[in-house]
């Protein structure tokens, strides 16, 4: 593709009303909101069968660690 083609083809996609160019400073972002408190990714040795242990309870056992660690840690 030639300078000018793209040229062209550029002010074509700019003036073309129905498709208006998106502004990245004022586009929404999408997901979850940001939490107050962000967690930290780690890495963390632990045994099997703890880990099993909560596993078998299927989803969200990394939720029920976190909450078990800090129970034990006396944090609410």
């Amino acid at each position: 593709m030639t300078d000018e083609e793209d040229a062209a083809l550029t002010a074509a996609a700019l003036s073309d009303p129905d498709n208006p160019p998106l502004d990245l400073a004022k586009a929404r972002r999408v997901g979850r909101p940001r939490l107050a408190h962000t967690k930290r990714s780690i890495h963390l040795r632990l045994d099997r069968d703890v880990i099993e242990a909560f596993e078998a309870g299927g989803r969200g056992w990394q939720t029920r660690m976190n909450a078990a660690l800090r129970k034990a840690a006396g944090l609410k």
